[in-house]
């Protein structure tokens, strides 16, 4: 009986492995892009400009916006090749960090929502973005190519609502 409970728990913990080596993969992708981010700078290492956005691999950043002494840096990572193996219709992952301007340190606690406006001009629901090593993030469907408009709306840990406004042009 208990060979084959240990046998039982092998195959089990065997066929989780790929399952958790995916999430870590994913999860692994935005902790690299997390941590010191604040200190990144977006010139050089292969970045391009492009309409106004600075893109650096599948990274493209949005720009910085800043309301009443937080400044808010955005960025859209392609995910959709990896998401469309795990069968998700996802195509990016929608971040934005954020940073007292009087102190310099990253601002970590709080609530932020975005509204997507897609090419169609159809406004989505809030959605909202969950706090991840440094920023704040979500993954997001950017299927149709044109003009995308985020319009994010934050409470964070001062109690200030800001809103802050960034866009993106996809193919």
């Amino acid at each position: 009986m208990k060979a084959i409970t240990v046998i039982a728990a092998a195959v089990l913990f065997g066929l989780s492995l790929p399952l958790s080596a995916a999430a870590m993969s994913h999860e692994k992708g935005e902790l690299e892009h997390g941590q010191g981010h604040e200190k990144m700078e977006h010139q050089g290492h292969g970045a391009m400009e492009h309409g106004g956005m600075m893109m650096e691999g599948d990274m493209v950043m949005l720009g910085e916006s800043t309301e009443n002494g937080i400044k808010a840096m955005a960025h859209l990572k392609d995910v959709k090749a990896a998401m469309s193996k795990m069968g998700m219709t996802e195509t990016h992952h929608f971040m934005v960090m954020f940073m007292d301007t009087a102190t310099g340190k990253p601002v970590e606690s709080g609530m932020a929502a975005i509204k997507i406006k897609g090419p169609d001009g159809m406004k989505s629901e809030p959605i909202k973005l969950m706090g991840m090593e440094g920023h704040f993030g979500a993954d997001v469907t950017l299927a149709a190519p044109g003009r995308y408009e985020f319009e994010i709306g934050t409470k964070l840990a001062d109690g200030k609502k800001r809103n802050f406004q960034f866009e993106y042009s996809g193919n």
